[in-house]
């Protein structure tokens, strides 16, 4: 029996892929998914931005809302923080330090006042230590 050795050279497969390379990068991909992943805790085991205490349903007149108004009264800008009236950032700042910092503060500037102006008060409440400020702007 004669066999020709050109036909069978010619079904040789020549394109021959090397698994060991394969399972490498394989691995080498789940390392790196391992390692890049962000590991969160579930959403139920997460701490609540609002607390329930106990005996919470009471409705209490104390709680006010800590608002600084910025207005306009005639050519000067001035600070509202409840019935008090402040012209300066100093004053402004020693009202704002004395008030409690957990609740934060709401900057409500009227849109006729300078941007300086409105700017300095949230300004203020940072330096008072305050670390949640809200910025509401109100239509003249």
């Amino acid at each position: 029996m004669l066999f020709n050795k050109k036909k069978s050279r010619r079904n040789i497969n020549k394109g021959v892929v090397n698994m060991s390379s394969m399972i490498d990068v394989t691995f080498l991909l789940l390392i790196y998914f391992l390692v890049t992943t962000v590991l969160t805790p579930p959403e139920d085991e997460l701490n609540p931005a609002l607390e329930v205490q106990e005996g919470a349903s009471q409705v209490s007149d104390e709680l006010e809302p800590q608002v600084i108004d910025v207005v306009k009264r005639g050519n000067d800008e001035i600070y509202l923080i409840g019935s008090q009236s402040i012209t300066s950032r100093e004053t402004l700042y020693e009202v704002l330090s004395k008030l409690p910092h957990e609740p934060g503060v709401i900057v409500k500037v009227d849109g006729t006042t300078s941007v300086s102006f409105a700017l300095a008060a949230i300004q203020e409440a940072r330096n008072a230590g305050f670390e949640k400020v809200t910025y509401v702007p109100t239509n003249p």
